[in-house]
């Protein structure tokens, strides 16, 4: 079943044109976390493979939400670290196809755990004008874009092409000289961030709670930037001492923290 999601996103405003029509199958209150989104080539080397997963790891245990586009290589990899409880699926064609055929089964969990979501209506099938739309929504979706390895004539740098015009952050995995020349180029270029540490950078999202169980919802959100008690007693009241006697959260230095 195809379901219409009509609500406003706000993300999607610094779109060259808000879409007509989001189609979604799956966990819609995914649109409602803190999103990453995180792209990168279909042929990644072993070392970006690891990385790329290390880092959807890192930032889906401190509740980030990933945000890639289901092909192969650095999308598919992304989905799976992070978890497809943790993950949006951005394609490129109908929701009623599942493509690229190689990635079937992902998609399909993606479906059940995650989200899918597309612009296009049944039977649209994939084309390269559809794939720049849905590289467009993947950017848009997420706080930050990062590219892990990518070509210098590659999709992931048309990726970046949005980034840049929506005013996002871009950041990229260090590379050898020789190799991703699409993202040393940015490096060069001074319009992007490496990312040396992958903890360091994901603590910049927020830490990784001991409690497994914490749930992942507003109050968790607010608590992963360490307010000032005052502040989170005023927004959400009681729930800041059931969360401290639930061993949740601790108060030091008039700070609420997660545990």
């Amino acid at each position: 079943m195809i379901d219409e999601y009509k609500e406003h996103i706000e993300a999607l405003e610094r779109m060259k044109k808000y879409p007509k029509a989001l189609y979604t199958l799956g966990n819609t209150s995914l649109l409602e976390r803190p999103k990453i989104s995180m792209v990168g080539t279909r042929k990644p080397s072993i070392y970006t493979q690891n990385q790329t997963k290390n880092l959807a790891s890192a930032l889906a245990k401190r509740g980030i939400c990933l945000v890639s586009g289901a092909a192969m290589g650095v999308d598919a990899l992304v989905h799976q670290a992070a978890g497809f409880q943790n993950t949006i699926a951005v394609v490129a064609n109908s929701l009623d196809i599942r493509y690229p055929s190689i990635n079937r089964h992902l998609i399909e969990k993606i479906e059940k755990e995650g989200l899918v979501m597309s612009q296009f209506r049944v039977t649209t099938k994939a084309a390269p004008w559809s794939f720049v739309v849905r590289n467009e929504l993947v950017v848009a979706l997420g706080e930050v874009l990062i590219v892990t390895e990518a070509d210098e004539n590659s999709g992931s740098m048309r990726s970046v092409e949005f980034a840049l015009k929506m005013g996002k952050e871009i950041y990229v995995i260090p590379q050898r000289l020789d190799e991703s020349k699409g993202t040393n180029g940015l490096l060069e270029k001074g319009l992007a961030k490496p990312i040396y540490d992958i903890e360091k950078f994901a603590n910049k999202y927020g830490i990784v709670p001991q409690n497994e169980v914490v749930p992942k919802d507003d109050f968790f959100y607010f608590c992963q930037k360490s307010p000032t008690f005052d502040d989170a007693i005023s927004q959400f009241g009681d729930r800041v001492y059931e969360a401290e006697l639930e061993g949740l959260v601790f108060i030091e230095n008039g700070l609420v923290r997660l545990v």
